[in-house]
């Protein structure tokens, strides 16, 4: 099964949360599971805020590239289309609001869990919950907005032009 992140183009691929051609990124992975959307992810030594613990910002970075990948495939899911369609659906986020609620450990696979909450237009928002071996260590809720489509196509025109240098 493909991860919403693997139908980004090429062009728009370089988040360093969800970009898969981000070779220094997280390159996180977000999948269906029902009608939550769920991403494991295990933190790495270099993520430590105090020995043993993981760094809240990268709590804030899973949560948010977790939602607005989740944000892209719940839009196609209400129009009714495949992920990787044309016109491209992306997400960016408007707010995003943590709630750090205990400890989370560096040893663990952590698993978020996110749910739409609304979508409405190109708004959607959603809850995000982030867990180690089962207790939840924080909360989020992000507000996402579609980017549009004249957006994309300004990126890929400076994605060529990048190519073109190299």
């Amino acid at each position: 099964m493909k991860a919403f992140q693997d139908y980004y183009s090429d062009d728009v691929s370089h988040c360093y949360g969800c970009g898969r051609l981000n070779v220094h990124g997280l390159q996180i992975k977000s999948y269906w599971d029902g009608d939550e959307s769920v991403c494991r992810f295990q933190p790495q030594p270099y993520h430590t805020a105090i020995p043993g613990y993981v760094y809240g910002g990268l709590i804030a970075s899973l949560i948010d590239c977790h939602a607005t990948g989740t944000a892209a495939a719940a839009k196609h899911r209400q129009e009714g289309r495949e992920m990787g369609s044309q016109p491209a659906i992306r997400f960016v986020t408007a707010s995003l609001h943590v709630d750090y609620l205990a400890p989370t450990p560096m040893d663990v696979v952590l698993e978020l869990r996110g749910r739409v909450t609304e979508i409405k237009g190109k708004k959607v928002v959603l809850a995000v919950s982030l867990s180690a071996q089962g207790a939840v260590c924080a909360r989020g809720e992000v507000v996402t907005v579609q980017v549009p489509p004249d957006w994309i196509d300004k990126l890929k025109a400076e994605s060529s032009k990048l190519k073109a240098k190299d």
